[in-house]
């Protein structure tokens, strides 16, 4: 399944303030027993949503049924920490999250966020803390110029890999990117050979 080309997400946030939010808090390694991103939606943040006997926790941040609105999620730093699983942006991505933002982002979870259609933001203290303070605000996150702004004050830029920005901008992984380029690829090696 390819990514939705991503140019600019108009959403609220939900905000998680805590540090050091690992892929197993993401993702509980109970759940990686497929290879499909389909259904992983329900599994993220599986035990800060649900309780040992599978109901819904009331006091949990997360909607039982999805991201809704809050497309966004604004969490503390380091987070995507831990092992380097895949499932971690599927799950954000079925959950209903098209973007998440904090002041430190682990490089591995990056890398596999801008691969499958999870646009990481990283952005300075001072407006990850004002993001922080404001659950539940809209935001526009624009790909082509990026830049996120608030409806009320915050305005940021936010760097990201060019090539990786190319094929979120364009809907497609890395392997879509070649594919796409098939035809340019042949008619070299034609003329090389």
């Amino acid at each position: 399944m390819q990514p939705e080309p991503f140019t600019r997400l108009e959403a609220r946030t939900l905000v998680v303030r805590q540090s050091n939010i690992d892929t197993d808090q993401i993702i509980p390694a109970r759940f990686l027993t497929t290879t499909t991103r389909e259904g992983l939606g329900k599994s993220a943040f599986y035990d800060w949503r649900y309780t040992e006997d599978d109901q819904p926790k009331n006091a949990s941040p997360f909607p039982v049924a999805g991201a809704g609105d809050r497309q966004v999620l604004v969490a503390g730093a380091n987070f995507g920490c831990g092992s380097s699983r895949e499932h971690a942006p599927w799950a954000l991505l079925d959950y209903g999250f098209r973007a998440v933002i904090s002041s430190d982002i682990a490089d591995i979870f990056k890398s596999n966020a801008l691969k499958n259609g999870l646009l990481p933001v990283e952005v300075d203290q001072r407006t990850h803390a004002a993001l922080l303070e404001r659950p539940g605000i809209r935001i526009v996150i624009d790909l082509e110029s990026c830049t996120l702004e608030t409806e009320d004050d915050i305005r940021a830029q936010f760097t990201v890999e060019p090539f990786a920005r190319r094929c979120l901008l364009d809907g497609v992984d890395p392997l879509g990117h070649i594919v796409a380029h098939e035809e340019a690829i042949a008619a070299y090696e034609a003329a090389a050979a």
